[in-house]
């Protein structure tokens, strides 16, 4: 299979998704009916604050896709570009775009309340803290992932005897300091839209124009060179400001940016795969199990569980009921920023199987200068094939890449943190009573209190990112996809609470708890033989452990959901 036929193929297809099925739930949802959204109805200047769909839709692409439609595929590719396409596709029309635009139209209707509030309303309060609990946990181990690889990106090399090695260093450094002056580009990019009135087009032309300077300055001059460790901490002090600043001043400006980036890279590697249209046949098409040192991986769940990102991902459904309804302008825009988005990112996973295909035979033909890890395959290789077009090109694009890889992360992470952050808070108080963090009294009062929240979270998590996060990150594909069976859980039961279609949640959402639960079942399995067999250190005993409890919070919930779904029937017949 040609890969540029594959890319062709896969866009008609998802185009296809996006005007008829995504048109489809709009009219069952009565999509555009409600009233004015949270985030003119709740406004605040802080969380709730409305935004242009253009700037909402930057967001929230940047958040969503993180380093996922790219790890995700990469790691999956071992079992063949075709499953890893028809999963794609299949996944991002009837599973993940679906459960995004629900979750992004439930939560507007729920007066911009997350997924555990609507679990709340919707089935117990039970229900609602085993979930915020869970997806609270989960958000730790996103926020600690997320701050490692962003300070691996800006870390200095050191040599044997812990000097740093500026030279090998330049490229970090050049990304730690095009990151920073972004940072600084996106405040004076808010100040001017959002408190000196500039026209949004104007706004725009210059920041791309700074976009480009930046970029020049940070390829040239890039005097700060610190270790990994020290970025750690640095990170970390920037979510804590950013996650409890308001979001005009850096979410919504940064976010929208970012996505200039995100297009650009989405450009550079669609114009690769059509001048380049590497061969997919150097993938197996057939492998429905791969060997390794760790023994058979099938592909059920693997392959499912792998490619998240692109296809489902429980981390959407957090974003959508979390930051992006707080700004939706108004109901119309939740199509194409929640269902266009999700299927947005299933093309760059497309890409990045197609950059998989480029870097299997360059690796064969150059074995010494082989490209390995996620960046380098996606990155080097989308590179590569511009570059054996255009000669010259390869540093230049390849650093592009990487720093829109980087910004991936660090937009996901400064969302995560602020998600993390609401759901702490949402725990202490009970909305359905009409109380709120400014209402509750005593330690509840404290512990509600966003800065309060913020700290805890952004120790909790850096704290696990320098203390061997890794050790337990094989949960976190699991624990992703639970979270997009209960996300795709909660939006059923309010649909069917109100009377509503929801039968295109049901079969996604028994599907991925079977996943789910035959991931942990395989998970956990192997973690005890590991116990079993001495030797072993904190690692798989947790993951032993937090797999059994993964197990029992989705059977009960999904038991509790099933059963407040049947009554709503029952009670609709």
């Amino acid at each position: 299979m040609n890969s540029l036929v594959l890319l062709i193929i896969s866009i008609a297809v998802l185009v296809c998704g996006y005007i008829f099925y995504g048109g489809w739930l709009c009219k069952k949802w009565g999509v555009g009916e409600g009233g004015e959204t949270p985030a003119h109805t709740m406004a605040d200047g802080i969380d709730y604050v409305p935004a242009k769909a253009p700037v909402l839709m930057g967001h929230h692409f940047s958040s969503i896709a993180g380093a996922g439609p790219i790890t995700g595929p990469i790691s999956a590719a071992a079992f063949g570009w075709l499953p890893c396409t028809l999963w794609i596709l299949i996944g991002g029309v009837f599973f993940g775009g679906v459960h995004d635009f629900g979750a992004l139209f439930a939560s507007v209707r729920h007066g911009g309340k997350s997924i555990g509030e609507i679990i709340s309303v919707n089935m117990s309060k039970r229900a609602k803290r085993l979930f915020l609990t869970f997806a609270y946990l989960t958000l730790i181990l996103v926020v600690a992932a997320f701050a490692s690889i962003v300070a691996g990106t800006f870390g200095a090399v050191a040599d044997e005897s812990g000097v740093i090695d500026k030279a090998a260093s330049a490229s970090q450094a050049s990304v730690a300091m095009v990151s920073i002056l972004f940072i600084l580009l996106a405040i004076v990019f808010g100040i001017l839209v959002y408190r000196r009135n500039m026209p949004m087009g104007i706004a725009t032309i210059l920041g791309v124009i700074g976009i480009v300077v930046i970029i020049a300055v940070g390829m040239n001059f890039h005097p700060i060179y610190l270790s990994t460790k020290v970025w750690m901490w640095i990170v970390g002090l920037y979510i804590v400001i950013a996650s409890v600043t308001p979001v005009w001043i850096l979410l919504q400006p940064r976010d929208y940016l970012s996505s200039f980036l995100l297009y650009a890279m989405l450009a550079v590697a669609l114009f690769a795969v059509v001048v380049a249209h590497p061969s997919m046949d150097g993938m197996e098409t057939a492998a429905f199990v791969v060997e390794g040192a760790s023994g058979t991986t099938y592909l059920f769940p693997v392959l499912f569980t792998t490619i998240a990102c692109g296809a489902i991902s429980g981390f959407h459904s957090l974003v959508s009921s979390g930051t992006t309804s707080k700004q939706l302008d108004k109901e119309s825009d939740a199509k194409p920023i929640a269902y266009g988005g999700m299927l947005l990112e299933c093309v760059l996973a497309i890409l990045t199987l197609c950059a998989v295909a480029y870097a299997f035979k360059y690796n064969a033909a150059n074995p010494d200068n082989a490209l390995k890890g996620a960046t380098a395959i996606f990155g080097g290789g989308i590179a590569h094939m511009v570059n054996d077009v255009i000669p010259g090109t390869y540093n230049i694009l390849y650093t592009l890449l990487v720093l829109t890889y980087s910004a991936f992360c660090l937009t996901s992470l400064d969302t995560a943190t602020r998600l993390a952050r609401f759901m702490f808070q949402e725990f202490w108080v009970d909305a359905a009573a009409g109380e709120t963090p400014e209402t509750v009294t005593g330690y509840k009062k404290v512990l509600a209190n966003p800065y309060v929240a913020t700290i805890i979270t952004v120790i909790l998590g850096i704290l696990l990112g320098l203390n061997g996060y890794a050790k337990i990150w094989a949960l976190f594909g699991s624990a992703n996809q639970l979270l997009a069976a209960l996300g795709l859980l909660a939006v059923a039961t309010w649909l069917g609470n109100i009377g509503k279609d929801n039968k295109m949640f049901l079969f996604p959402m028994a599907f991925m708890l079977v996943v789910t639960i035959s991931s942990l079942i395989i998970n956990t399995k192997n973690q005890i033989g590991a116990i079993a067999a001495g030797g072993a250190d904190w690692g798989p005993w947790a993951q032993a452990i937090i797999g059994i409890l993964l197990i029992v919070l989705a059977v009960v919930l999904a038991i509790e959901g099933v059963q407040t779904i049947s009554k709503a029937a029952k009670k609709k017949a």
